[in-house]
C-alpha cells in the first residue's frame, strides 16, 4: 500500500530563536510494507520531541555542531531525525510485531522507515500517558545523578534553574522540591511561568524576556539570595545556546 507521507524540513539555517516561518512540510510517496527477508520496520509516528539541542542543529553556527554526530547541522529541505514514539505498521524483524509501540530516534514525519538500532525499546502498558515516555525514558536517571553530583541540597536549599522546562530541567527541579529545596525557574513567557508554578510545583518563576540585560535579571533574582542561605544556579541542558 502506498501513501503520501508528510515530513518536516527547515527552509534555511537561522540565528537566534526559531520562527514558524523557518519551517515547511514536504510530501513524498511512501510504501507501507517492507522487503521480504529484511529487518526493516515501518513506524507511524504518534509523538515527537524537538529538544533544545535540535534547535542548535538548525542554526547557522553553533559550537555543538562539531561536538558529537547527533548534534551535526541539519541540511535545509532535508528530512531529519528526532526522538519519537510510534506504532509499528509493518515489520520484517521478528523482535517487533504490527501494532507494537516503540520509542527511538526516527525521521520527523508521519511514517518512518526504521532500522532496529534506531529503536530504544518497546513500550508496554503503563499508568501514565504515552507521551510521557519521551520526557522520562529519554533522560532516565541523568537528572537525579547530575543534581546529586553538582548540588548539595543538605547545605544549599535555594536553587534557580535557567532552563526548567526542558526534559532535564523540569525533572531536576521536581527532584529538588522532593528534597525540600526552594525552587525557582526562569522561562520565556508568562504561559511557561504559570506552568512552572501551577503544574510543576516550582515555588516561584519569572519571565526572563521582561528583563533586557544581565543586571536587571540579577536584580529580579537577588531576593532569592536575601531570603535564605545560598543560591545554586543549574542549567537544565548543556546543549542549548543563547
Amino acid at each position: 500500500m502506498e501513501v503520501t507521507n508528510k515530513y518536516m524540513v527547515i527552509k534555511h539555517h537561522f540565528k537566534g530563536a526559531p520562527q514558524v516561518s523557518y519551517f515547511d512540510f514536504k510530501t513524498e510517496a511512501f510504501v507501507l510494507s517492507v522487503e521480504p527477508g529484511c529487518d526493516d520496520i515501518i513506524v507511524k509516528n504518534l509523538y515527537i520531541s524537538v529538544d533544545p539541542y535540535q534547535i542548535n542543529r538548525m542554526k547557522s553556527e553553533s559550537p555543538s555542531h562539531s561536538s558529537i554526530s547527533a548534534a551535526m547541522r541539519i541540511n535545509p529541505s532535508e528530512a531529519f531525525d528526532a526522538p519519537d514514539i510510534g506504532k509499528v505498521v509493518a515489520s520484517g524483524n521478528a523482535k517487533f510485531q504490527k501494532d507494537d509501540l516503540v520509542m527511538g530516534t526516527f525521521t520527523l514525519a508521519e511514517y518512518s522507515l526504521v532500522k532496529e538500532g534506531s529503536i530504544i525499546h518497546k513500550i508496554g502498558s503503563s499508568e501514565f500517558p504515552l507521551s510521557y515516555h519521551l520526557g522520562i525514558d529519554l533522560v532516565d536517571y541523568q537528572p537525579m545523578q547530575d543534581f546529586s553530583k553538582c548540588a548539595d541540597p543538605r547545605r544549599v536549599k535555594r536553587y534557580l534553574f535557567q532552563q526548567p522546562l526542558d526534559p532535564l530541567g523540569n525533572l531536576v527541579g521536581q527532584y529538588a522540591k522532593i528534597l525540600g529545596c526552594y525552587v525557582v525557574g526562569c522561562a520565556g513567557s508568562q504561559k511557561k511561568v504559570a506552568l512552572l508554578k501551577e503544574k510543576l510545583g516550582f515555588d516561584d518563576a519569572f519571565n526572563i524576556k521582561e528583563y533586557k540585560d544581565l543586571n536587571s535579571t540579577l536584580k529580579r533574582a537577588s531576593h532569592f539570595w536575601r531570603a535564605g542561605r545560598g543560591l545554586k544556579v543549574e542549567r537544565g541542558s548543556t546543549s542549548r545556546e543563547g
